[in-house]
């Protein structure tokens, strides 16, 4: 852990990594909001392990993360992104996440796919309460976790106070269990005042590590720094022996006992690994020319001493296809083949590729699995069962795809021309075919109502929508059979950017943005008689057809109620079923604003018929006619949907919060208390009042709050907002 001897395997820039046994395997995901440096941090950490030959730069000169043609124009990461490199002998996958709130549904694959998390935090603007967030989801299932500082060549930046924060922010009950590795090495003050970082300060083996040549150089400290070192070192170490396996070793030195470095360390491998201590780094990229950046050496040898291996990964839940639990061994190289899709994308040459985790088993190119897809119709994928034949298998390293001859438990790869194959999907042996509890991903709650540009884009337009959703599994495609538009519903503005530009760049599909619109339906307000008259002799055979009916409302959720009471054979037996689909045909058309007429009963009372004119079309006319008579007797209501909202907001913000749904015509149902600090807010709220609201609530709250939403039921609209819609109505028509 910088305490160790440098032997290490530069130069594997130009090969492809491959694991022969998980114990020499290390999945790292980096999390942080955006902007804390989280991909400039996977770049030094590639410089410095040989894989690349700048900062940053793979042999053909792109980037070796951040490599998508929308990352460059939008300046963040928006996707997943693998990169393998080596480090004495350890094959580490980095996995670089999107920090930004809209594209948590990568960070959430990332987290699938990782056995413990660095947490990239900025010190020039501290933790924020999305992070915050993920600390907590990483902490509920035991996920190992490291800090890693940040931009510490701002002016603002203060490493101990930032150490402080992120003790306070993510130690719980515990701040002892946050506590740094090591402390940074100041040069001389320049100008402004500002002292750069040239080095660190290793607080167990008490070693001055120097980066100001590029490269980094022991060496002992001065006498007059080591009074400082000292009191950072025994807080340190009483932190490391509080979280050790040995119960004697706190009395041992509270006695005054000198406990070996090496003890030391391998305690604190073991406490990270167990996901109990969680040490604080620092680091910086490499100055132009310079090998290594700043704490990328002391961070890569934490990762492969202290992260665990994918053995000590609990295995997600194992079923059969017909739902019986399977119990697997971790990592088992013998075992049944037990994969997981972790990302899907389209390569312009090679089609889709596929992101796969490997949990059981060892993947090779060539060999045919069975590919299921179940329990992820909330993402809008139907359940599935395919045999497919794996392609080529490949490491990424920026666009390119180094080729590989297979992927052990516990391995990451790429697998091409899984045709079939969507994000969450277990891939299995053909004759032992297995599936893998999906992992839990946040609700779209964005709408984006599109239509095609042309008619070549209206051709083109599903084939693209169904590519674009077996990607990304947090949006979801609606066709809406009741406004009759094409819904994406996404996380957030940039996720919808990035939907469009995807259409329209990779699968050539120009779509046009088209207002929302929420399903509607209309009601009788009060009890009214209508009177249909079809009547028609123009020569030939004429059409004869009168019927009166009475219309009066029922409770909501009652539908269309058909009632006859003619006596007397008024109207012949034969139309009353065509009266009845007169009536339905016009209801679901409307009779005020041309939504649905829902929850009435509609009584057919009386009528006419001509023994010649009559028919099954006249009934049905006048039917319609009826009903439509009927609707100017009296008051229509305009029914819109109202939602159940749960927000999970933080106490500071609860009051904000309420003050806004009450501003959306919201009803507050309750509150309650969910953990320390956070609050879960119950309301109903019109559907037409939250279109936008997963971008608002992240405005108001500073993007520490959530929500979901569901359908209750659809209820009458305040008048004035109803007339607005009539008039609308009117002029669209």
């Amino acid at each position: 852990m910088g305490d160790k001897a440098q032997a290490h395997h530069p130069g594997a820039a130009g090969r492809a990594l491959e694991a022969d046994r998980p114990a020499s395997v290390r999945n790292v995901v980096l999390v942080g909001h955006s902007g804390s440096g989280k991909t400039t941090l996977v770049e030094a950490l590639a410089l410095t392990a040989g894989a690349v030959n700048r900062a940053g730069r793979v042999e053909d000169g792109g980037t070796v993360s951040d490599y998508d043609e929308i990352e460059h124009r939008q300046q963040r990461s928006v996707q997943l992104s693998l990169v393998p490199v080596e480090w004495n002998g350890i094959k580490i996958n980095l996995l670089d996440t999107p920090g930004y709130a809209d594209f948590v549904g990568e960070l959430r694959a990332g987290l699938r796919a990782a056995d413990a998390a660095l947490f990239v935090v900025s010190a020039s603007d501290g933790v924020d309460g999305s992070t915050r967030m993920v600390w907590e989801e990483c902490a509920a299932v035991g996920m190992p976790r490291a800090i890693v500082i940040t931009h510490l060549e701002s002016a603002r930046a203060d490493f101990e106070d930032m150490t402080r924060t992120c003790a306070e922010a993510f130690g719980g009950d515990d701040p002892d269990a946050v506590l740094p590795l090591y402390t940074p090495l100041r040069g001389p003050e320049g100008p402004d005042g500002h002292a750069p970082v040239t080095g660190l300060v290793g607080l167990l083996t008490q070693k001055l590590f120097d980066y100001t040549t590029g490269e980094r150089k022991e060496s002992e400290p001065g006498a007059d720094q080591l009074p400082d070192i000292e009191e950072a070192r025994n807080r340190l170490i009483e932190g490391i022996i509080a979280e050790s396996e040995d119960e004697t070793l706190m009395d041992r030195y509270l006695g005054g006992e000198r406990i070996d470095v090496k003890t030391l360390i391998e305690d604190l491998e073991r406490a990270v690994a167990r996901g109990s201590f969680f040490p604080v780094l620092a680091a910086a990229p490499a100055a132009e020319g310079a090998k290594q950046g700043l704490g990328t050496v002391e961070l890569l040898e934490l990762v492969t001493g202290g992260c665990p291996t994918p053995f000590e990964h609990a295995l997600p839940e194992v079923s059969t296809i017909d739902g019986k639990r399977r119990e697997l061994k971790p990592c088992d190289l013998d075992g049944p083949l037990v994969a997981e899709v972790v990302k899907t994308a389209s390569d312009p040459y090679v089609g889709r590729v596929s992101l796969v985790r490997v949990f059981s088993g060892t993947l090779r190119p060539d060999q045919t699995v069975h590919v299921s897809g179940h329990g992820l119709a909330d993402r809008g994928h139907e359940d599935h069962d395919v045999d497919e034949k794996v392609g080529a298998l490949s490491m990424p390293f920026g666009k390119q795809q180094r080729p590989v001859t297979h992927a052990v438990a516990g391995d990451l790869v790429c697998v091409a021309k899984l045709g079939r194959a969507e994000t969450g999907d277990t891939l299995s042996a053909k004759d032992d075919p297995l599936l893998m509890e999906p992992w839990r991903m946040p609700d779209p709650l964005l709408p984006l109502a599109i239509q095609a540009h042309s008619k070549p884009d209206e051709d083109k337009l599903s084939q693209g929508l169904s590519r674009l959703v077996a990607e990304d599994p947090t949006m979801r495609l609606e066709q809406n059979q009741d406004t009759h538009q094409v819904v994406l519903w996404c996380l957030g503005e940039a996720h919808a950017d990035v939907a469009l530009e995807r259409l329209r760049n990779r699968y050539g599909v120009q779509v046009d943005v088209v207002p929302h619109r929420v399903s509607l339906r209309e009601t009788f307000a009060h009890k009214a008689s209508g009177r249909g008259r079809h009547v028609k002799q123009s020569g030939g055979h004429g059409q004869y057809a009168i019927c009166e009916i009475e219309v009066e409302p029922l409770p909501g959720g009652s539908g269309i109620e058909f009632v006859d009471k003619v006596v007397g054979g008024a109207v012949p037996r034969q139309f009353i079923p065509s009266v009845e689909k007169g009536v339905r045909a016009q209801a679901a058309k409307g009779v005020a604003a041309g939504y649905p007429l829902v929850d009435v009963r509609i009584t057919l009372l009386d009528g006419k018929a001509h023994s010649v004119d009559s028919s099954d079309a006249a009934f049905q006319t006048a039917g319609a006619l009826a009903l439509r008579e009927a609707a100017t007797e009296t008051r229509i209501h305009l029914l819109e949907p109202v939602a159940e909202v749960s927000v999970l907001v933080g106490d500071d913000y609860v009051g904000a919060v309420m003050s806004d749904l009450s501003g959306r015509r919201g009803r507050v149902l309750g509150t309650e208390q969910v953990g320390a600090g956070r609050t879960l807010i119950r309301a109903e709220v019109p559907e037409f009042e939250i279109g936008r609201y997963t971008v608002d609530l992240r405005s108001l709250s500073h993007g520490t709050a959530r929500f979901d939403r569901s359908y209750v039921r659809h209820e009458p609209m305040p008048p004035q907002i109803a007339e607005r819609i009539r008039e609308l109505a009117d002029e669209t028509v």
